[in-house]
């Protein structure tokens, strides 16, 4: 029989077990109870399960260890780990998460008519997932297929400004990055990250390609780490302020379609 104080509604589907190990029963049920709030309290843990305080905190740790779960060291909460929002995604490819998203896609295209991606994290690269090339005869072409270093582009720099700091160091262990021309250091990189949160967008201007200007912004997940982000390329003849301001103010809006599609 379940606690009392256990939450309803965990939901059984399938048989019992015939030797059920309770201890995996209550790590699934710490993660079920990411359905209902994005911040978990040790004490709170413990009362949900029904278990002493010593015992949620050998689970929430062993699942911080897999990267299920990540440990705010301000208010001492746990919140849902890399690992869990990639099985997530992973889960999500197998629905063909192009074929999701596409229509959003097409809208981004068809507002501003620019070149647009879906990109996603990949360790340190970022991957074009899809794209639509623009219009004009002065273009920039896609990159769909193709793998970049995160650092070094608008969508990577934009997924990377959502990674805890202890996971970017563990992405990044060495002091030194290669491959972008505006980020020579994980100290760089950390200070970009830094201005991409503030503003809520990240850019890059010929950093990864000569003549290429990028806008780019994560798809909001509801209060787990962004793997998906939308990505405005176009030239830099055609990149002014008041460009800036009006392609982001779109991204955003669409972008928030993308979460309504994902969740």
């Amino acid at each position: 029989m379940e606690h009392p104080n256990v939450k309803a509604g965990w939901g059984v589907l399938g048989p019992e077990p015939q030797y059920p190990i309770e201890s995996v029963d209550n790590a699934l049920k710490i993660l079920l109870l990411l359905r209902d709030q994005n911040d978990l309290r040790q004490r709170d843990v413990a009362d949900y399960l029904g278990v002493a305080s010593s015992t949620a905190h050998r689970l929430l740790a062993m699942l911080q260890y897999r990267g299920f779960l990540r440990r705010d060291p301000g208010n001492k909460t746990y919140r849902p780990g890399s690992r869990l929002t990639t099985l997530s995604y992973s889960v999500l490819a197998g629905f063909d998460i192009r074929e999701l998203l596409r229509p959003v896609l097409e809208e981004l295209h068809q507002t501003l008519q620019e070149t647009v991606h879906l990109g996603s994290l990949e360790g340190t690269n970022v991957r074009f997932l899809d794209a639509i090339e623009s219009p004009h005869a002065v273009r920039v072409a896609s990159r769909m297929g193709q793998s970049k270093p995160a650092a070094a582009t608008a969508t990577g720099k934009a997924l990377l400004a959502e990674v805890p700091s202890d996971e970017l160091r563990r992405l990044y262990p060495n002091t030194e990055i290669t491959g972008a021309k505006a980020v020579k250091s994980r100290l760089d990189l950390e200070r970009e990250l830094v201005v991409v949160r503030e503003r809520g967008y990240a850019t890059s201007e010929e950093d990864n390609e000569d003549g290429v200007s990028s806008v780019a912004l994560t798809i909001p997940t509801n209060g787990s780490v962004s793997r998906l982000a939308l990505n405005v390329s176009l030239p830099v003849s055609r990149m002014l302020e008041s460009d800036l301001e009006r392609i982001t103010f779109h991204m955003r809006k669409i972008a928030e379609k993308g979460s309504e599609l994902l969740s």
